[in-house]
Protein backbone atom coordinates (compact mmCIF):
# COMPACT_ATOMS: atom_id res chain seq x y z
CA UNK A 1 0.00 0.00 0.00
CA UNK A 2 2.82 2.40 0.89
CA UNK A 3 4.61 1.70 -2.39
CA UNK A 4 1.42 2.47 -4.34
CA UNK A 5 1.01 5.85 -2.60
CA UNK A 6 4.60 6.77 -3.37
CA UNK A 7 4.16 5.76 -7.01
CA UNK A 8 0.99 7.81 -7.31
CA UNK A 9 2.94 11.05 -6.85
CA UNK A 10 1.75 14.30 -5.25
CA UNK A 11 -1.96 14.98 -4.81
CA UNK A 12 -3.83 17.63 -6.79
CA UNK A 13 -3.66 19.96 -3.80
CA UNK A 14 0.11 19.57 -3.58
CA UNK A 15 0.45 20.10 -7.34
CA UNK A 16 -1.69 23.24 -7.12
CA UNK A 17 0.47 24.59 -4.31
CA UNK A 18 3.67 23.74 -6.17
CA UNK A 19 2.57 25.34 -9.45
CA UNK A 20 0.65 28.39 -8.30
CA UNK A 21 1.17 29.20 -4.61
CA UNK A 22 4.89 28.60 -4.15
CA UNK A 23 6.85 31.59 -5.40
CA UNK A 24 3.60 33.44 -6.14
CA UNK A 25 3.54 31.81 -9.56
CA UNK A 26 -0.19 32.55 -9.85
CA UNK A 27 0.84 36.14 -10.56
CA UNK A 28 2.47 34.94 -13.79
CA UNK A 29 -0.90 33.61 -14.94
CA UNK A 30 -2.62 36.89 -14.04
CA UNK A 31 0.05 39.00 -15.79
CA UNK A 32 -0.06 36.70 -18.81
CA UNK A 33 -3.84 36.93 -19.00
CA UNK A 34 -3.73 40.73 -18.84
CA UNK A 35 -1.10 40.82 -21.60
CA UNK A 36 -3.22 38.50 -23.75
CA UNK A 37 -6.34 40.64 -23.31
CA UNK A 38 -4.39 43.85 -23.93
CA UNK A 39 -2.83 42.55 -27.16
CA UNK A 40 -6.16 41.15 -28.36
CA UNK A 41 -8.14 44.33 -27.68
CA UNK A 42 -5.71 46.68 -29.45
CA UNK A 43 -5.14 44.23 -32.32
CA UNK A 44 -8.92 43.96 -32.79
CA UNK A 45 -9.26 47.75 -33.10
CA UNK A 46 -6.38 47.90 -35.58
CA UNK A 47 -7.83 44.98 -37.52
CA UNK A 48 -11.30 46.54 -37.74
CA UNK A 49 -9.91 49.89 -38.93
CA UNK A 50 -7.74 48.24 -41.59
CA UNK A 51 -10.50 45.82 -42.54
CA UNK A 52 -13.15 48.50 -43.03
CA UNK A 53 -10.82 50.62 -45.18
CA UNK A 54 -9.71 47.70 -47.34
CA UNK A 55 -13.28 46.39 -47.66
CA UNK A 56 -14.49 49.85 -48.71
CA UNK A 57 -11.82 50.12 -51.40
CA UNK A 58 -12.39 46.59 -52.71
CA UNK A 59 -16.20 46.85 -52.75
CA UNK A 60 -16.08 50.34 -54.30
CA UNK A 61 -13.89 49.00 -57.09
CA UNK A 62 -16.14 46.02 -57.75
CA UNK A 63 -19.32 48.10 -57.76
CA UNK A 64 -18.06 51.07 -59.78
CA UNK A 65 -15.28 49.75 -62.01
CA UNK A 66 -17.41 49.46 -65.16
CA UNK A 67 -18.91 52.95 -64.81
CA UNK A 68 -15.60 54.58 -63.92
CA UNK A 69 -13.75 52.70 -66.65
CA UNK A 70 -16.16 54.06 -69.24
CA UNK A 71 -15.60 57.60 -68.00
CA UNK A 72 -11.84 57.14 -67.59
CA UNK A 73 -9.86 59.86 -65.86
CA UNK A 74 -7.67 60.07 -62.77
CA UNK A 75 -10.35 58.72 -60.40
CA UNK A 76 -10.43 55.33 -62.09
CA UNK A 77 -6.61 55.10 -62.10
CA UNK A 78 -6.42 55.97 -58.40
CA UNK A 79 -9.11 53.42 -57.53
CA UNK A 80 -7.30 50.72 -59.55
CA UNK A 81 -4.04 51.50 -57.78
CA UNK A 82 -5.50 51.26 -54.28
CA UNK A 83 -7.44 48.13 -55.20
CA UNK A 84 -4.20 46.52 -56.41
CA UNK A 85 -2.46 47.49 -53.14
CA UNK A 86 -5.32 45.99 -51.12
CA UNK A 87 -5.26 42.76 -53.14
CA UNK A 88 -1.50 42.48 -52.61
CA UNK A 89 -1.95 43.04 -48.87
CA UNK A 90 -4.65 40.35 -48.68
CA UNK A 91 -2.59 37.88 -50.67
CA UNK A 92 0.55 38.31 -48.59
CA UNK A 93 -1.11 38.33 -45.16
CA UNK A 94 -3.51 35.46 -45.83
CA UNK A 95 -0.82 33.44 -47.58
CA UNK A 96 1.83 33.47 -44.86
CA UNK A 97 1.72 32.00 -41.32
CA UNK A 98 0.86 34.34 -38.48
CA UNK A 99 3.92 33.31 -36.47
CA UNK A 100 6.21 34.20 -39.40
CA UNK A 101 4.58 37.63 -39.67
CA UNK A 102 5.12 38.14 -35.94
CA UNK A 103 8.79 37.19 -36.20
CA UNK A 104 9.31 39.49 -39.20
CA UNK A 105 7.71 42.39 -37.35
CA UNK A 106 9.75 41.78 -34.19
CA UNK A 107 13.18 40.92 -35.61
CA UNK A 108 13.15 42.97 -38.85
CA UNK A 109 10.60 45.78 -39.12
CA UNK A 110 10.53 46.86 -35.46
CA UNK A 111 13.88 45.38 -34.43
CA UNK A 112 14.85 48.52 -32.48
CA UNK A 113 11.81 48.32 -30.21
CA UNK A 114 12.58 46.87 -26.80
CA UNK A 115 8.96 46.17 -25.84
CA UNK A 116 7.42 43.27 -27.71
CA UNK A 117 3.81 43.95 -26.72
CA UNK A 118 3.26 46.91 -29.12
CA UNK A 119 4.91 44.88 -31.88
CA UNK A 120 2.53 42.00 -31.21
CA UNK A 121 -0.44 44.39 -31.24
CA UNK A 122 0.55 45.75 -34.64
CA UNK A 123 1.40 42.34 -36.08
CA UNK A 124 -1.82 40.67 -34.96
CA UNK A 125 -3.81 43.75 -35.99
CA UNK A 126 -2.40 43.67 -39.52
CA UNK A 127 -3.06 39.95 -39.72
CA UNK A 128 -6.62 40.27 -38.44
CA UNK A 129 -7.31 43.19 -40.78
CA UNK A 130 -6.95 40.96 -43.84
CA UNK A 131 -9.66 38.57 -42.62
CA UNK A 132 -11.91 41.36 -41.32
CA UNK A 133 -11.63 43.04 -44.73
CA UNK A 134 -13.01 40.00 -46.53
CA UNK A 135 -15.74 39.61 -43.92
CA UNK A 136 -16.86 43.22 -44.34
CA UNK A 137 -16.52 43.09 -48.12
CA UNK A 138 -18.84 40.10 -48.30
CA UNK A 139 -21.31 41.97 -46.07
CA UNK A 140 -21.20 45.10 -48.22
CA UNK A 141 -21.64 43.12 -51.42
CA UNK A 142 -24.63 41.29 -49.89
CA UNK A 143 -26.58 44.54 -49.41
CA UNK A 144 -29.21 44.83 -52.13
CA UNK A 145 -28.37 47.21 -54.97
CA UNK A 146 -31.75 48.85 -54.48
CA UNK A 147 -30.49 50.25 -51.16
CA UNK A 148 -27.79 52.16 -53.04
CA UNK A 149 -30.23 53.43 -55.65
CA UNK A 150 -32.82 54.52 -53.06
CA UNK A 151 -30.19 56.36 -51.04
CA UNK A 152 -28.77 58.11 -54.10
CA UNK A 153 -32.27 59.12 -55.20
CA UNK A 154 -32.70 60.86 -51.83
CA UNK A 155 -29.65 62.99 -52.54
CA UNK A 156 -26.98 61.06 -50.61
CA UNK A 157 -23.53 60.88 -52.14
CA UNK A 158 -21.53 57.66 -52.35
CA UNK A 159 -19.67 58.10 -49.04
CA UNK A 160 -22.79 59.07 -47.00
CA UNK A 161 -24.62 56.13 -48.56
CA UNK A 162 -21.87 53.77 -47.44
CA UNK A 163 -21.70 55.32 -43.97
CA UNK A 164 -25.39 55.61 -43.09
CA UNK A 165 -27.08 52.93 -45.19
CA UNK A 166 -24.76 50.17 -46.36
CA UNK A 167 -22.23 49.69 -43.54
CA UNK A 168 -24.85 49.41 -40.72
CA UNK A 169 -26.70 46.71 -42.70
CA UNK A 170 -23.47 44.96 -43.58
CA UNK A 171 -22.38 44.99 -39.92
CA UNK A 172 -25.51 43.11 -38.86
CA UNK A 173 -24.96 40.56 -41.61
CA UNK A 174 -21.32 39.88 -40.74
CA UNK A 175 -21.56 40.04 -36.93
CA UNK A 176 -21.36 36.23 -36.43
CA UNK A 177 -18.29 35.97 -38.67
CA UNK A 178 -16.74 39.03 -37.03
CA UNK A 179 -17.28 37.51 -33.60
CA UNK A 180 -15.65 34.31 -34.74
CA UNK A 181 -12.63 36.30 -35.95
CA UNK A 182 -12.38 37.89 -32.49
CA UNK A 183 -12.36 34.44 -30.90
CA UNK A 184 -9.70 33.23 -33.34
CA UNK A 185 -7.62 36.32 -32.60
CA UNK A 186 -7.62 35.59 -28.85
CA UNK A 187 -6.29 32.09 -29.49
CA UNK A 188 -3.75 33.30 -32.07
CA UNK A 189 -2.09 35.52 -29.46
CA UNK A 190 -0.83 32.33 -27.81
CA UNK A 191 2.17 32.48 -30.18
CA UNK A 192 3.32 35.83 -28.71
CA UNK A 193 5.80 33.90 -26.57
CA UNK A 194 7.91 33.38 -29.70
CA UNK A 195 9.15 36.97 -29.31
CA UNK A 196 9.60 36.85 -25.54
CA UNK A 197 6.21 38.20 -24.48
CA UNK A 198 4.84 36.58 -21.35
CA UNK A 199 1.28 36.06 -22.46
CA UNK A 200 -1.06 33.50 -20.92
CA UNK A 201 0.41 30.51 -22.79
CA UNK A 202 3.97 31.57 -22.08
CA UNK A 203 3.17 31.99 -18.38
CA UNK A 204 1.89 28.42 -18.19
CA UNK A 205 4.96 27.15 -19.98
CA UNK A 206 7.28 29.06 -17.65
CA UNK A 207 5.59 27.48 -14.65
CA UNK A 208 5.96 24.06 -16.27
CA UNK A 209 9.67 24.74 -16.78
CA UNK A 210 10.14 25.71 -13.14
CA UNK A 211 8.13 22.94 -11.50
CA UNK A 212 8.62 20.15 -14.10
CA UNK A 213 4.87 19.57 -13.75
CA UNK A 214 3.02 19.96 -17.06
CA UNK A 215 -0.51 18.91 -16.14
CA UNK A 216 -1.63 21.63 -13.76
CA UNK A 217 -0.30 24.81 -15.47
CA UNK A 218 -1.20 23.78 -19.02
CA UNK A 219 -4.69 22.59 -18.09
CA UNK A 220 -5.22 25.85 -16.18
CA UNK A 221 -4.21 27.86 -19.29
CA UNK A 222 -6.53 25.79 -21.48
CA UNK A 223 -9.44 26.32 -19.08
CA UNK A 224 -8.86 30.08 -19.00
CA UNK A 225 -8.90 30.25 -22.82
CA UNK A 226 -12.05 28.12 -22.86
CA UNK A 227 -13.73 30.41 -20.34
CA UNK A 228 -12.85 33.49 -22.39
CA UNK A 229 -14.24 31.93 -25.58
CA UNK A 230 -17.46 30.82 -23.86
CA UNK A 231 -17.93 34.30 -22.37
CA UNK A 232 -17.41 35.97 -25.74
CA UNK A 233 -19.77 33.53 -27.44
CA UNK A 234 -22.44 34.33 -24.86
CA UNK A 235 -21.98 38.10 -25.26
CA UNK A 236 -22.11 37.87 -29.05
CA UNK A 237 -25.27 35.80 -28.83
CA UNK A 238 -26.91 38.49 -26.69
CA UNK A 239 -25.82 41.20 -29.14
CA UNK A 240 -27.22 39.28 -32.11
CA UNK A 241 -30.57 38.80 -30.36
CA UNK A 242 -30.75 42.49 -29.51
CA UNK A 243 -30.01 43.48 -33.11
CA UNK A 244 -32.72 41.12 -34.35
CA UNK A 245 -35.22 42.69 -31.94
CA UNK A 246 -34.34 46.18 -33.22
CA UNK A 247 -35.16 45.10 -36.78
CA UNK A 248 -38.78 44.35 -35.86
Amino acid sequence: MTNWVLAAGPSLGEQFKLNFIDGDRWKWIVDGLLATLEITAVALVIGIVIGVVVAAVRSSYEKNKDTMKAKGGVGYAVLCFFNAVCKLYLTVIRGTPTVVQLLICYFIIFSKWTNGIPVAMISFGINSGAYVAEIFRSGIMSVDEGQFEASRSLGFGYLPTMRYVVVPQAFKAVLPALGNEFIVLIKETSIAGYVGIMDLTKAGDLIRGRTFSAFMPLIAVALIYLTLVMLLTWLLGKLERRLRKNER
